[in-house]
């Protein structure tokens, strides 16, 4: 059976330039997500939801290729992250951070299908955060973003500073939560080949 890529399908949301910020009009997609709160490299929290998100994703990626014949590649790590005042917001402090992960899903992965691969995974795996995980769509609409190439943390900085001052620019405001595709893999890839589409919304 074929196997979907759905960044290989849709490359100006998954692959914007290094240099140039890029405006897109996202559509509403499907995700897999939990929400939480402090440092990711130190929170527990954050660290559960790993255990979570991902095994659900490839378990629900293989129920749909048993139940549905549909095969497809997981998608990448996504992270919306922000502070209750975003004027505050820096990459520099994490403690403060409020969180979202979310691995995209498909259109054609449902509710039930979902059901069905967290039934069977329970069975063989502790899912620590299972009871904050939820499966919805999300629409974020308008928003720049740009690809940066390197280690996560403050290196991101004038990548996340090209994007605010170009929304200003243009006379428009920043809207929603700063916003980070996880391209790479981080256990294989070197930290300044890390590639990492950084996104902000605006109106």
């Amino acid at each position: 059976m074929p196997k979907i890529d759905l960044k290989k399908k849709e490359k100006l949301f998954y692959y914007p330039s290094t240099s140039e910020v890029s405006v897109v009009d996202l559509p509403e997609m499907k995700f897999l997500m939990i929400d939480g709160q402090g440092d990711p490299n130190t929170s527990q929290e954050y660290q559960d939801a790993m255990e979570t998100l991902f095994p659900i994703s490839y378990k629900t990626k293989f129920t749909s290729k048993k139940e549905k014949s549909q095969d497809y590649v997981v998608m990448p790590l996504e992270g919306l992250w922000w502070v209750e005042n975003m004027e505050e917001f820096t990459v520099a402090d994490k403690s403060s951070w409020q969180w979202t992960v979310m691995i995209r899903q498909p259109d054609f992965i449902n509710e039930p299908l979902v059901n069905k691969a967290i039934e069977e995974l329970e069975k063989k795996k502790d899912l620590p955060s299972l009871s904050k995980l939820r499966f919805e769509t999300f629409k974020e609409g308008k928003t720049v973003q740009i690809m940066y190439i390197g280690p996560y943390g403050e290196a991101e900085a004038p990548a996340v500073n090209k994007l605010h001052e170009y929304i200003e620019n243009q006379g428009y405001q920043l809207r929603g939560k700063h916003h980070e595709i996880y391209i790479s893999d981080m256990r294989r890839t070197k930290p300044e080949k890390l590639k990492t589409v950084i996104r902000q919304p605006f109106e």
